[in-house]
């Protein structure tokens, strides 16, 4: 006897016939929150597998690693032994995958470079092996390559991105923006505020011509904003560009405007295509003022300012930042260009297309 409650697709028969599921509409109110707790719980389990099974998998390699070490080491064993057991476990196990020679001496190479297994454990296992491969090929300081590994692992960083990491050198950058923090912050906002700016940015993605004007680099930044968002760090929300701010009897414009995740704060971000000049810090200081007063809910945290300039004097920015009230931090903003140019080409080299806008613009002011 068929269930009248359900509904199927042509004639009916006592043992044979074609149901289909209820439209959405025809269920109860509570089904969506009921299907939507079954989905995320699916999604967790199926995650905790995939991470559970890759842990496993790395945890291995390490102890393969670890014994063709100790043997090595015992029997005076040379490099020969890798090819004979790589083709013995291949034999012996032809459905696995990752037993090549040039992969075992990576999980040589892996165990020689982490020997304790609890850093392993805690940390390099909860990242994929070709992860730790990028970390082994391209940093040689331990305690560099565990902060990548630490960061890639809390940012969700896929490979390619790890490594694009490594290669615009994010470990010497990042906490390096000159702030008042520890002034403006209570002690845990501040540290982790520090930790989130850097110095310099690096905006190679708005190609080789060096921009000269805040709006030239602003349109490159909104035009890249996802790269732009990966280079400020996890947690960025973007808000608005040119955000105006009317005032009775004058206009003003925020270039761009961010909200923190972490820090639940706003941030207001000023860019400058000349060097710092004392000036900018006063600006920001209305910008910020203008956000807690007019923005800010009651439960975000203070907003923060991060004006970013071309070059500037570490004394003149310290200076120009004490007795600020608002936290704000100073960097600078390269791109690849300037930075592997001899200094003295970098001012000399405006291409055909910057002299051609540089004399459009004189024009159309003269006009």
């Amino acid at each position: 006897m068929k269930d009248e409650e359900r509904s199927y697709r042509g004639r009916l028969h006592d043992d044979a016939s074609f149901p289909v599921a209820a439209g959405h509409k025809e269920m109860p109110e509570s089904y969506a929150v009921f299907i939507g707790e079954i989905k995320e719980r699916i999604q967790k389990e199926r995650l905790r597998v995939v991470m559970s099974a890759n842990s496993s998998m790395v945890l291995l390699y390490w102890d393969i690693g670890r014994t063709i070490i100790d043997r090595q080491e015992k029997e005076g064993w040379g490099a020969k032994v890798i090819d004979r057991l790589s083709a013995d476990l291949r034999e012996a196990f032809p459905d696995m995958q990752g037993l090549s020679p040039r992969n075992l001496k990576y999980m040589r190479a892996f165990a020689a470079a982490w020997p304790d297994r609890e850093i392993v454990q805690e940390v390099l296992a909860q990242i994929t092996w070709y992860h730790n491969i990028a970390l082994l090929e391209k940093v040689a300081d331990s305690q560099v390559r565990l902060w990548y590994a630490k960061k890639g692992l809390e940012e969700g960083w896929s490979r390619s991105v790890l490594v694009m990491q490594i290669e615009r050198k994010l470990h010497d950058r990042q906490g390096k923006a000159l702030n008042n923090f520890n002034l403006t912050l209570l002690p845990g906002d501040s540290d982790m505020a520090a930790q989130i700016f850097k110095d310099p940015y690096l905006f190679d993605f708005l190609g080789t011509a060096d921009p000269r004007r805040e709006r030239e680099v602003e349109k490159g930044l909104i035009d890249h904003i996802q790269r732009f968002l990966l280079e400020l760090g996890e947690g960025f929300a973007f808000v608005g560009r040119q955000v105006h701010l009317e005032f009775a009897t004058k206009d003003y414009y925020l270039d761009l405007l961010f909200y923190h995740l972490k820090l639940r704060s706003y941030v207001v971000v000023e860019l400058k295509s000349v060097s710092f000049d004392p000036g900018f810090v006063g600006t920001l200081n209305m910008y910020l003022s203008a956000v807690d007063d007019l923005l800010r809910h009651p439960d975000d945290k203070p907003s923060i300012g991060l004006l970013l300039c071309r070059k500037g004097s570490r004394i003149e920015v310290e200076y120009a930042l004490r007795g600020i009230q608002k936290p704000m931090g100073v960097a600078g903003w390269e791109t690849k260009l300037v930075k592997t140019l001899p200094e003295e080409l970098q001012s000399k080299l405006p291409s055909v297309a910057e002299i051609e806008a540089e004399l459009t613009w004189d024009e159309n002011e003269g006009a």
